[in-house]
């Protein structure tokens, strides 16, 4: 049986379940400042754009996030390098000055632990497609977060995101579930979010000593984290793919 998907909009009721709902990501990946300050906003200030998924039993079992922002303004034009952190900076800016978005973005795409390999990020996927188009654009863009990625932190994200299986669709299974939905790679977003923080907050987050300078290989993380030990900083400066989907 399929989930049914509804938006919060039509359903605010079930706001606490979905921004409650459990999730996978690695701890140090929500530690982003410009996604602190701005994630828990789309619930509640662009509740239409948050989607969710209830199983059988009414439990929410899958989320998206998107957010709408002008990408052709004179100052814009193109998808930032500094992709998901400037999308939400974009988007709440422009929903502030009353400026008329022309683009939807992807924000995230989760799955409860206990319903992921059902095929529910594709479905997902799907309906976050389908939301934009009925709101009237013809585009979403995503900076995509390879999910297999981390298993190669020292390979070049231009290197990785451009790997092929024989049918030409991407090696990587988060990508090609874009690309199988209608999507292209645009670009790499090499600064698409960051993480800065004292070497105790990372030993919290890690479990490891972060006790060198250097180059930190942390499960989890598409890149090696940054640690000036001496100074008593990490630093995580994650990369991203924009994909382009024409609707």
């Amino acid at each position: 049986m399929q989930p049914k998907i509804s938006s919060l909009a039509d359903r605010p009721d079930m706001l606490e379940q979905v921004v409650e709902m459990a999730d996978s990501w690695p701890e140090f990946v929500i530690q982003d400042l410009v996604g602190a300050a701005h994630f828990p906003r789309i619930a509640t200030e662009l509740p239409e754009y948050v989607l969710f998924a209830e199983d059988e039993q009414g439990e929410v079992v899958a989320n998206a996030y998107s957010v709408p922002f002008a990408l052709g303004t004179e100052s814009r034009g193109r998808l930032p390098a500094n992709g998901w952190d400037a999308t939400l900076v974009w988007a709440f800016s422009d929903l502030r000055r009353g400026v008329r978005p022309d683009t939807v973005s992807a924000v995230s795409v989760s799955i409860a632990p206990q319903a992921q390999g059902r095929g529910l990020s594709a479905l997902m996927l799907s309906a976050m497609r389908d939301n934009a188009r009925a709101r009237g654009f013809s585009e979403v863009v995503a900076p995509v977060r390879p999910n297999a990625k981390h298993l190669e932190p020292h390979t070049p994200m231009e290197e990785y995101a451009h790997r092929v299986r024989p049918d030409g669709l991407p090696q990587d299974p988060w990508l090609r579930v874009h690309a199988r939905a209608g999507a292209a790679i645009d670009s790499v977003a090499p600064a698409s979010m960051t993480v800065s923080a004292p070497l105790a907050d990372w030993r919290r987050w890690t479990g490891l000593p972060f006790d060198t300078d250097g180059d930190i290989e942390v499960p989890g993380a598409l890149v090696p984290v940054r640690c000036e030990a001496e100074r008593g900083y990490a630093v995580y400066v994650e990369p991203n793919v924009w994909m382009r989907h024409p609707l």
